[in-house]
């Protein structure tokens, strides 16, 4: 299901934070590029700032850090075969990403051997010659692979590790590649290629980035004379939309998706027929937002037309596919909010978000739409993950993953037509799955009444966890949902004694569009207000302490928790914070910055509106720092990052130890036991989410651990004692 991401695009791709999972260490697995969401996106110096002045304080750390890296890589080696969606099946192959490229078994042959279509080497060769990278500083990652509809062509986009730079290459398949040394299968490389599907064997839509904005639409050719002719077939001349194109799941519609976070307009080529020209569905107009999948000659739109401006779909025939012809199907349950949308055979599938925050699934028969039901998941579900189907699946059933935080993702299938829901028994009965662990939903109660979600992960009842150690996350911004997925890094901490819990604060997603404008501009106060609810509601049901208490959060995310901070600093002993967004009124003061313009909507408007200006200044981290004793910080940026200008990270970092010398300068107020550490972590790279190459990342999360043990004075964990035989 991927309906809504298309939705939650603006003019950049949408900063997620969910981070690129390793599962196998040996290989570095796609990351989803739709989930690179909401955050800024600034290119900024430091303005002649120099951190020499900041001490980076890691060096008490390094010794527990060590200790760590090892104890991670051990969980990461546990959940080294969990499943997931990177295998692609073809009509006659099977196509599975290695570290070293791509490479396909033949379905027919009893005792297939693997062959390899494209070589990542050869790729990163070519690039050498004209580079001064090393082969350590420049690779190429694979983020997706397409298959043309009859096994012709492949592409599959390549990210270069350290940078935003992407590319496709197009490679034509056929009898088995006796010489794995000659290139002649690689047909051609696109540079900047965001989204593409095929419409056919020979032709190939893309569209392309420039910076984060994705604007162009393009049309290539192979059956063209040459190596394939590459005409425009769209133009966005919005700044603020972002435009991508997607294939319908009975690969009859594609769809140029062009969306800003207030408005959408789609247009669909049916690739059925020869022309393939494009036709629009629905001019855009302010605060309607849809997307369209497609079945059987009918049109299923999920638009925000229902009560309250939330999702609910809506139906109209091809020929006649403008608003007026729409007509309701599914209208959700008070305080239900659809999160995404299928076509499966005859049926139309919903993810759905109960009124207890709790994930489900509704099955509606598009033959009868009064045939409706409601499939309940595992309460422990917190994230789902839809297969979309390869040109050999079965087009008639649902293929997903469950997880959450703390468990890993276990694959379900789902057959409408009989409402089965089944799951992979061996992937049930994996004794890593299934450490005791607890899933407890709370709502803590904001200033304003408003009821804010808390989702508690632990391992032993919540009246023995006083004196447990409690992490909580945070995000809150671009109606984007806090990331649910599987973590092992969260896993160990579960399996080390402390508790996890997930703050859904307002400025997020998770209870529909609604839930994000209460948040947005005038209301950004309150997604620091809803924290604040949160982490009474959790002491005050006997979950840990203030001094045992740390917050971690990522980009847009550090912006309540630092606010909190500046507010209630006693509220936490610690907090994490990477690529943290810090100076929103400087950064909205800059309008000739790539995005300010744009997230005016999300932040306001800093320079043209008095208004704005002064609530932006009531919040704003950087703004707002007071002498007092704060709480320990980390914050991790990264140099070439182009979403966050370093210079606002530094200026906090250096008004913050500014504010606490000076508290504790004064002997009236000289009340803290010891002064908290505030480390800057500056690591090299543009990667907004953290590093790709496993070992980095691993340090980096190791090095993060060292740092809340150390600054809650936690005892070193012990490695779990092996069961004798």
């Amino acid at each position: 299901m991927t309906v809504l991401r298309s939705l939650l695009c603006s003019s950049a791709p949408l900063l997620g934070v969910s981070r690129v999972r390793f599962w196998d260490p040996r290989v570095s697995k796609r990351k989803a590029w739709w989930s690179l969401s909401v955050q800024r996106w600034c290119t900024s110096e430091a303005s002649g700032l120099s951190s020499d002045h900041l001490s980076s304080g890691s060096d008490k750390y390094q010794q527990l850090k060590k200790y760590f890296v090892r104890r991670l890589k051990a969980t990461y080696h546990r959940f080294n075969s969990i499943p997931d969606y990177s295998v692609v099946c073809g009509c006659h192959h099977v196509y599975f990403i290695k570290a070293d490229g791509i490479y396909r078994i033949d379905k027919r042959d009893r005792t297939p051997e693997p062959d390899q279509v494209l070589n990542l080497e050869h790729v990163s060769r070519a690039e050498r010659r004209t580079r001064a990278e090393s082969d350590e500083g420049f690779q190429w990652t694979i983020q997706r692979i397409r298959l043309s509809p009859h096994e012709k062509h492949l592409a599959a986009t390549l990210k270069c590790c350290h940078t935003e730079e992407l590319k496709c290459v197009v490679v034509r398949l056929g009898e088995r590649i006796i010489s794995i040394l000659s290139p002649h299968h690689i047909l051609l490389e696109l540079q900047s290629v965001f989204s593409f599907e095929w419409a056919t064997d020979d032709v190939l839509f893309f569209t392309t980035l420039e910076g984060l904005s994705s604007s162009c639409v393009f049309r290539l050719d192979l059956a063209s004379e040459g190596s394939g002719k590459v005409t425009s077939v769209y133009e966005e001349t919005q700044p603020d939309v972002f435009v991508e194109v997607a294939l319908s799941r009975d690969r009859q519609i594609l769809a140029i998706n062009c969306n800003s976070r207030t408005r959408s307009e789609v247009m669909l080529i049916d690739v059925t027929k020869s022309h393939l020209e494009p036709f629009v569905i629905q001019p855009r107009q302010l605060d309607l937002l849809y997307h369209v999948e497609h079945w059987k000659g009918s049109l299923i739109i999920l638009a925000n037309t229902g009560p309250g401006q939330e999702y609910q779909v809506m139906q109209s025939p091809t020929s006649e596919p403008s608003m007026a012809s729409w007509a309701p199907l599914f209208v959700p349950k008070p305080d239900t909010t659809i999160k995404d949308m299928d076509v499966v055979g005859d049926y139309c599938l919903l993810v759905l978000k109960t009124p207890a925050n709790e994930l489900a699934l509704s099955v509606m028969s598009l033959r009868n739409p009064e045939e409706t039901y409601i499939i309940e998941l595992p309460s422990w579900a917190c994230a789902i993950e839809t297969k979309k189907p390869g040109l050999a699946d079965r087009q008639n059933v649902l293929e997903f993953l469950l997880s959450s935080p703390v468990h890993p993702p276990v694959p379900f299938s789902l057959d409408p037509e009989k409402g089965l829901l089944l799951s992979d028994p061996g992937t049930q009965t994996n004794s890593e799955s299934h450490h005791k662990s607890v899933t407890t939903r709370l709502k803590a109660c904001s200033q304003d009444g408003t009821l804010v979600p808390v989702t508690l992960f632990h391992a032993v009842p919540v009246e023995d966890l006083s004196q447990a150690p409690l992490l909580v996350h945070v995000y809150g911004a671009y109606g984007r949902d806090l990331s649910m997925e599987f973590c092992p890094v969260r896993r160990f901490l579960l399996e080390q004694g402390w508790a996890l819990a997930y703050c859904h604060i307002r400025g997020g997603g998770e209870r529909g569009l609604s839930w994000h404008r209460q948040a947005r501009v005038e209301g950004k106060r309150r997604g620091a207000e809803d924290l604040q609810a949160c982490l009474q509601k959790l002491f005050s049901s006997g979950v840990s302490s203030a001094s045992l208490t740390a917050l971690t959060a990522c980009s847009a995310g550090a912006v309540p928790v630092a606010a909190l901070c500046n507010w209630k600093p006693n509220m936490m002993r610690a907090a994490t914070l990477q690529a943290p967004f810090l100076d929103v009124l400087g950064t909205m003061e800059k309008a000739d910055l790539p995005l300010t313009v744009e997230d005016r909507d999300e932040w306001g408007d800093a320079v043209g509106n008095l208004h704005h200006r002064h609530i932006i200044a009531s919040y704003c981290p950087l703004h707002n720092i007071t002498p007092q004793c704060y709480p320990s910080m980390l914050l991790t940026a990264y140099s070439g990052d182009p979403r966050i200008p370093l210079e606002g990270v530094l200026k906090y970092t250096k008004y913050i130890k500014e504010a606490i010398h000076t508290h504790l300068n004064r002997k009236q107020n000289a009340d803290c036991e010891s002064a908290p550490s505030i480390v800057l972590n500056v690591q090299p790279g543009a990667n907004h989410l953290g590093p790709e190459d496993f070992v980095q990342m691993l340090e980096e999360e190791a090095f993060k651990l060292a740092f809340l043990y150390t600054e809650l004075n936690l005892d070193t964990p012990q490695p779990r004692r092996k069961r004798k035989r």
